[in-house]
């Protein structure tokens, strides 16, 4: 039976590299909705419908549980998905699970929203705050240190190849624009370099490259980013 493509709702960010490596990985036929987080196409109602916290990515999945179509949001939870969905790079043994669980938990809540931060403050905000900029460069850099001595005598962070990897690579592709010295993490320098010479994880960072922007200089995309409040 032929798998029918899964919808990638998407743009080329951290988070949304996380969801297009796995479906490489897996090999999962999918076709590309852009969602252009500058222009607000995550507003729109057709992708609140899918994704409540107006946030990409998301995937629609058409063979769900029972064959019934099924929506996932969340990055985290969309890999999650993914991997009970092929049995691929998510364990079923509980206590291999558990670790990729933690890895993946600790990555959702830190090595993602911190290093968000630090982009934020570093990169985008209008006025220079200098307490603001050291608070998240300051936890950017303890989080490379607890992924690097995690790092060191494994190949991956939970010993085999996992959507907690996936998670992470991301984010980690833009240590410099964090500002952190790479001679100070070499494991993480080393498993980064063994991650980006996967194929299905160049081709995930590929995907969409060429519509990556520099929203530093976009101003009606900084206030679509930067100043939502409740609708």
């Amino acid at each position: 039976m032929t798998q029918k493509p899964i919808e990638l709702h998407y743009w080329p960010t951290p988070n949304g590299w996380k969801v297009s490596i796995m479906l490489e990985e897996c090999g999962l036929p999918y076709d590309l909705h852009l969602v252009n987080i500058g222009a607000g196409d995550q507003f729109k109602p057709e992708f609140l419908e899918i994704s409540p916290n107006n946030r990409m990515p998301a995937i629609v999945d058409p063979d769900g549980p029972d064959g019934k179509p099924i929506s996932v949001f969340e990055s985290g939870a969309i890999l999650q998905y993914l991997g009970r969905k092929t049995g691929k790079f998510y364990p079923s043994d509980e206590r291999k699970r558990v670790a990729v669980e933690e890895w993946l938990m600790w990555q959702m809540g830190g090595f993602g929203p911190m290093l968000g931060q630090n982009h934020h403050f570093n990169q985008y905000a209008p006025e220079d705050l200098p307490y603001a900029k050291k608070r998240y460069t300051d936890e950017t850099h303890r989080l490379y240190g607890v992924l690097n001595k995690r790092l060191e005598g494994r190949e991956f962070v939970c010993d085999e190849y996992s959507i907690a990897d996936m998670a992470m690579v991301g984010w980690a592709t833009l240590w410099e624009r964090q500002q952190m010295d790479k001679a100070e993490f070499p494991n993480v320098m080393r498993w980064l370099e063994t991650m980006l010479a996967r194929p299905a994880v160049e081709k995930g960072l590929a995907l969409a490259k060429d519509r990556r922007s520099n929203i530093s200089q976009d101003d009606n995309a900084k206030k679509v980013l930067f100043g939502q409040r409740s609708r």
